[in-house]
């Protein structure tokens, strides 16, 4: 697989939270060369450490490997998102080499241009159905132990991971409606700012959607699905899975494409 790339994206890692796949990460990072890294919001669950702090020696060693990376001249980005808007207040400065931004427009090689941000700002234009509450609060700590005990297990009998909640948000007609209409508003800020596409997070479903020209890119998490979203020295855009078997899940679409599940259910 290739680990050398011009830009890479990723977000929803939530440090300082038991459900950080905070190993599989740090295997990535370190093997990774970018000219680019952008962390596109909730690196850091300032959120959820005020209630319960989980921050063990891996997450420590994630920072620090960032740190290294911006000093070694990886052009380091990052866009806090609702779990870290914290560090918004900093936003126009570089703090360790670490340039931090409200948003970013990127361009790729191959001339395009794409908004980057959380996307965190759709919540107020996307109407979040009960299921999808449930699944953004406690019911999604449930669903992460589960995916944490589940995936322990098929690491004992030899089996690669798999995602509990990526399989349930695929699967259930209305985690689905809500996963396309986030999509469908990302595409339409595309649109109003006059860019080729639209990069976010913040839906810990990582995708990409072709509609009318532009595209949309989700990155994914590091909770649920270990996902990131690459940039070629050619320009392609590519979605990789990270974990005990990394893969290429997707590169971006030539023509008009809906959804993509990231991770299939029989892996």
């Amino acid at each position: 697989m290739q680990t050398t790339f011009r830009s890479v994206f990723i977000s929803d890692v939530h440090l300082g939270t038991k459900a950080c796949q905070a190993t599989h990460l740090l295997d990535f990072l370190k093997t990774i060369k970018t000219d680019t890294l952008y962390l596109v919001g909730d690196i850091i669950d300032l959120q959820e450490m005020r209630h319960k702090a989980y921050f063990i020696d891996t997450h420590h060693q994630i920072v620090e490997q960032v740190l290294q990376m911006a000093k070694s001249g990886t052009k380091v980005v990052y866009i806090p998102g609702n779990h870290d808007a914290f560090f918004r207040q900093f936003v126009g400065q570089t703090l360790s080499g670490i340039d931090i931004r409200m948003n970013a427009r990127h361009q790729t090689a191959d001339g395009r241009t794409f908004h980057v941000s959380h996307g965190d700002e759709f919540d107020q234009m996307v109407k979040i159905s009960p299921l999808m509450l449930a699944i953004g609060d406690k019911a999604h700590g449930l669903m992460l132990s589960l995916n944490q005990w589940i995936n322990g297990v098929r690491r004992f009998i030899g089996l690669p991971y798999w995602s509990l909640a990526g399989y349930l948000k695929s699967h259930i007609s209305k985690a689905k409606e809500f996963i396309e209409r986030f999509e469908t508003a990302a595409l339409k800020s595309a649109k109003n700012h006059k860019v080729d596409g639209y990069i976010c997070g913040h839906i810990h479903f990582a995708s990409f959607k072709m509609k009318d020209g532009t595209l949309y890119c989700n990155d994914g998490d590091w909770v649920e699905h270990c996902t990131a979203l690459t940039e070629s020295a050619a320009g392609e855009l590519s979605l990789l899975h990270w974990s005990e078997q990394p893969k290429m899940l997707a590169t971006e679409p030539k023509q008009e494409e809906w959804g993509y599940e990231p991770i299939p259910s029989n892996s």
